[in-house]
């Protein structure tokens, strides 16, 4: 996680995780392996937009914290956790997807292109305990009962939590 800068307009000064928007080119960039058809079709019913989400979460590791999947990305151990949708009437509205990897199959140092100051590896508990945003707690929830789940159980999941107008959903 690392700590978006003073200068954002978006959630400055708050701790997220690295992210972004997908970029034109992400649905066709090239990679090493992709997702499982089971989390692609969840990610987005367009093969090509589920593909390109994934890239882009792929992307964002490397470009924000130094850190990657390979060059090119190896996206076979992504898993989706879950979505976050700003409620309506906000100025500053977001939809992001939230993914999981196994930190073994994660390469490079972290280090970071500036864009998240204070780049650092947190425990959840050791995250909960920080004074972070509703939605990032949230997500950290999500992971809680994420990491509870045996392998099978996590790969027997076809909906994905998506928090709307602060509470889960299903879909």
């Amino acid at each position: 996680m690392g700590l978006r800068g003073a200068g954002h307009t978006f959630m400055p000064n708050h701790l997220v995780f690295p992210g972004g928007a997908v970029d034109p080119d992400d649905g066709h960039s090239a990679i090493h392996a992709t997702p499982s058809p089971a989390i692609l079709a969840r990610l987005d019913p367009n093969p090509t937009a589920a593909r390109a989400l994934a890239y882009a979460a792929a992307r964002e590791l490397d470009e924000e914290t130094g850190l990657h999947l390979g060059h090119p990305p190896d996206l076979s151990g992504l898993d989706y956790l879950c979505r976050a949708i700003t409620p309506q009437g906000r100025p500053i509205r977001f939809d992001a997807r939230f993914f999981i990897v196994d930190a073994a199959m994660i390469q490079g140092t972290l280090a970071g292109s500036g864009e998240l100051e204070n780049l650092t590896w947190y425990g959840v508990d050791e995250a909960l305990t920080l004074d972070l945003s509703y939605p990032t707690r949230k997500v950290l929830e999500q992971l809680q009962a994420w990491l509870a789940l045996d392998t099978a159980a996590r790969q027997a999941r076809t909906k994905t939590p998506i928090l709307r107008e602060r509470s889960w959903h299903l879909e």
